[in-house]
């Protein structure tokens, strides 16, 4: 059996930058032993898995190393600059998920949108003494959504530099770990707000660019900076721009995206 494979830097329009995604368009689906096989031998944050069932109408899946995920943007983002490269005459493409419900994908240009439900983060009375030793530096203040906690910082340089002891936050699962803060000290001030995305517990140390979260990330800094549109970045080595925007229920989260690789992986003898 062999199997079409792409790999795609998402939310960057440079190679070697943004987060690399698998993608891999099946005929049926495997058994998920094989998807989760199939996704440690690629090594990525995530490999995406998609079945057809209609003209712009796909299933999704995603697999970490670890584990399926429930929700994964950059590797949705993947996918849906994957199916515009193939079938260009496209103007929209729906994603049925398990667990978030169906997500849209539309272009404008080279940018790609994408329509997510809100994941809103709320305040928490108590805190893990895991995340306020794993971070290392006390936050502003904590949040915490069906993904993950929140830790919020005053100012850019704090999220820069922070350096977490990755075994406390393991202990934090099946939550991941998101730090932010305002991006006006950031680089040259042109970012709303910045983060960085930890999750020892479910694919790696750091992901590069995680676009679900901003699912949550989107409507707290709206919030606070009195906006509905917004300008992020997620501070990894590698680096990510995000456009986000506040649309009723929704946060449509937008990037770009560039083809690394196209293959095939060989299944069997």
């Amino acid at each position: 059996m062999r199997l079409a494979l792409y790999q795609v830097d998402a939310f960057t329009n440079q190679r070697f930058r943004g987060n690399a995604a698998a993608v891999v368009p099946l005929q049926q689906w495997l058994d998920d032993a094989l998807l989760l096989q199939i996704a440690q031998e690629n090594n990525l944050s995530e490999t995406a898995y998609l079945l057809q069932q209609a003209p712009g109408h796909y299933v999704i899946r995603w697999f970490s190393p670890l584990t399926e995920i429930d929700f994964c943007g950059h590797a949705t983002l993947a996918s849906a600059f994957v199916i515009f490269m193939l079938q260009p005459d496209l103007a929209e493409i729906r994603f049925s998920t398990q667990v978030v419900g169906d997500v849209t994908v539309t272009k404008n240009a080279d940018w790609l949108q994408m329509s997510f439900p809100k994941r809103l983060a709320k305040p928490v009375t108590e805190v893990p003494a895991a995340l306020l030793q794993g971070l290392g530096a006390a936050p502003l203040q904590v949040l915490q959504s069906e993904q993950a906690w929140f830790a919020v910082y005053v100012d850019a340089a704090t999220v820069q530099t922070l350096t977490p002891d990755m075994a406390l936050l393991k202990q934090l699962g099946p939550l991941d770990v998101v730090v932010t803060a305002p991006g006006k000290s950031f680089a040259t001030g042109q970012y709303d707000f910045i983060s960085r995305y930890f999750w020892p517990a479910n694919g790696g140390d750091e992901d590069p660019v995680t676009g679900s979260i901003h699912a949550g990330l989107a409507p707290y800094w709206a919030e606070q900076l009195g906006k509905n549109q917004l300008l992020a970045y997620q501070a990894s080595q590698r680096g990510g721009v995000l456009r986000l925007a506040i649309n009723n229920d929704r946060v449509l989260v937008s990037g770009q995206a560039v083809l690394y690789l196209q293959g095939e992986i060989i299944i069997g003898d």
